[in-house]
């Protein structure tokens, strides 16, 4: 008789079918390459926006990233706080250049905590106002415009998109978002920190599918090959690395003598008398070495030290 009986590893054998639940909002989610690609940029994003708003606005400003997240754009439509200042950039070509690849637009979204602080400090205020939340002024619409075009400038720079420039739009109301993303499409937000005169506030740039898969096109062709089936990514110049290092500051008095007498007679509520005049600068000690002269004075509500002129050479053991 013939043997009709099947053995396991036998093709003809029914493997058992293994079924799984499907998330249907993970379609489409970022890779942790793409995500770690993009952080990346970004974070130069926001060092080279920081330096640049620095010198415009004449006093310390700090930006850092913050999130990066994906959400449909009807659930990021509804997230959104009222009065928020939101601008679309367009794409373009440059003159004389090939048509652009690039479609969609990018947008950036601003908290009122971050429009009203840097409009009062290019005003010339303090930045430390408390202020309502209101509808802008057409000076102050026409202050954020180039607020938003500063940020397109660097958004450029960083993104090395050949070809193309960005342009900063007008103002739109969020309700018109849905028109520069379809009704079924993600938003990709990068989500920023900034710090100005000791208030903190938040923008993000908002990128629909089509704008972030020609990016991330972009970020892959400037990455390394791979060498011996690892992928290698660039790391940060050992410059960059050394100017996040941190290092004491501390700011004094210049060295002076008092006399015992005066020392030991010291009590709670007594003053010590220096002897030597109140215009006299302090010194700007970094890493124990006495760098500055400096002047004390207050940074909006912070006390701060304005840089004067360097110490001598000789002060330092290097003439």
């Amino acid at each position: 008789m013939k043997d009709n009986s099947q053995k396991a590893g036998d093709p003809a054998v029914e493997r058992p079918r293994t079924v799984q639940a499907c998330n249907f909002r993970s379609a489409g989610r970022l890779s942790n390459e793409n995500a770690r690609s993009l952080t990346a940029i970004h974070e130069s994003f926001a060092r080279q926006l920081a330096s640049s708003l620095d010198v415009q606005m004449g006093i310390g400003v700090e930006v850092k990233l913050l999130t990066l997240d994906q959400l449909p754009i009807k659930e990021h439509i509804a997230k959104l706080a009222p009065l928020s200042y939101i601008v679309p950039f367009s794409s373009t070509s440059m003159p004389g250049a090939v048509s652009s690849a690039v479609s969609g637009a990018v947008i950036v979204e601003c908290d009122l905590d971050f429009v009203f602080p840097m409009i009062e400090v290019l005003l010339g205020g303090t930045g430390t106002s408390e202020n309502e939340a209101r509808e802008l002024s057409e000076i102050e619409e026409e202050i954020m415009q180039d607020v938003t075009a500063l940020i397109a400038r660097h958004a450029e720079q960083v993104w090395h998109m050949p070809n193309m420039t960005l342009v900063s739009n007008r103002r739109i109301k969020s309700s018109l978002l849905h028109q520069y993303c379809p009704a079924n499409d993600k938003v990709t937000l990068v989500r920023f920190q900034v710090e100005i005169a000791g208030r903190v506030g938040f923008f993000q740039l908002a990128f629909p599918t089509s704008f972030l898969n020609v990016l991330l096109k972009q970020i892959k062709l400037e990455q390394p090959q791979r060498r011996g089936g690892l992928r290698y990514f660039p790391s940060r110049s050992l410059r960059e690395r050394v100017l996040d290092c941190d290092f004491e500051v501390s700011a004094g008095l210049p060295r002076m003598k008092v006399s015992v007498r005066d020392l030991v007679t010291l009590e709670a509520g007594s003053l010590l008398r220096f002897r030597t005049p109140v215009r006299t600068p302090g010194l700007l000690s970094i890493a124990g070495m006495e760098l500055f002269e400096v002047t004390p004075v207050r940074n909006g509500s912070k006390r701060a030290a304005q840089i004067g002129r360097q110490t001598r050479l000789t002060d330092w053991g290097m003439e």
